[in-house]
């Protein structure tokens, strides 16, 4: 039988030993016989082993966030990809499926992103996490052309869906030419909608290198780093370096904020 001694240490957190960076993932609401909470495993294994990060998974219920109380918790926060988009009314757009949509996650993602910007907190952007964070800034979103950014399908089978790939350029002296030291990044691509109109203040890192939809942009208004990319680094983690970088991109602006 195991049995538990409590040492009652009661250490604060000025003398405690360091300890990793936490970082926020908001979850999106999904059904699997009920409705839960979800979010891939595989946004999460990467920020443990490339950023060096604990991860702390945020409910995607607005009932239940106090966006500022949390955002002064957590010392960096990730909005990751998502089967959902984000509401053309908070655009000024027109939905791209009325059943894809997420409300909650969009109030969720929107309130959090913003209190943590706000207190120079580093926020990054995946795939949707990219399309909320121009929208944050109030750029607009449009429809991504099938047959380019994803697979012609709509029943294209998990094991195969993040084969779709392309090319893009990365800005010469960006943040994320600087982290990957590469001009150009082949990066798997699966969405269904793009940056219309980049947001107020954001900084172009990278684009596709076809048809010059901006894939990634950086900005720092508030002295914490916001990132963000419209492709899939933890999908292909284990085999490229540029994804690895990316994540380690993370855990330096991490660290930077936590320790400025």
């Amino acid at each position: 039988m195991t049995r538990f001694f409590p040492s009652c240490r009661h250490t604060s957190r000025r003398d405690a030993e360091p300890a990793r960076p936490v970082i926020g993932v908001v979850c999106c609401n999904e059904v699997a016989d009920r409705p839960i909470q979800a979010v891939a495993t595989r946004f999460i294994n990467p920020l443990v082993q490339y950023a060096n990060a604990t991860v702390l998974l945020v409910p995607a219920v607005a009932a239940a966030l106090d966006a500022r109380s949390l955002a002064t918790r957590l010392d960096g926060l990730l909005l990751t990809g998502s089967r959902s988009n984000v509401a053309g009314d908070r655009y000024g757009g027109v939905d791209v499926a009325a059943d894809t949509l997420d409300l909650d996650r969009d109030t969720v993602a929107f309130d959090l992103a913003a209190q943590m910007i706000e207190a120079g907190r580093p926020v990054f952007g995946i795939c949707r996490g990219l399309q909320e964070l121009n929208v944050l800034f109030g750029g607009t979103l449009t429809d991504a052309e099938a047959g380019h950014h994803r697979e012609n399908g709509d029943a294209t089978a998990y094991e195969t869906l993040f084969d779709h790939v392309h090319d893009v350029a990365l800005q010469t002296g960006g943040l994320l030419e600087t982290a990957m030291l590469r001009s150009t990044v082949t990066v798997t691509s699966v969405h269904r909608q793009g940056i219309d109109r980049l947001g107020t203040g954001l900084n172009v890192e990278a684009i596709a290198a076809d048809d010059g939809l901006i894939e990634a942009f950086s900005a720092r208004p508030c002295g914490g780093d916001v990132i963000a990319v419209q492709w899939h680094p933890e999908w292909d983690v284990a085999v490229s370096d540029a994804s690895r970088a990316f994540f380690s991109l993370i855990g330096r602006s991490l660290r930077n904020s936590a320790n400025s």
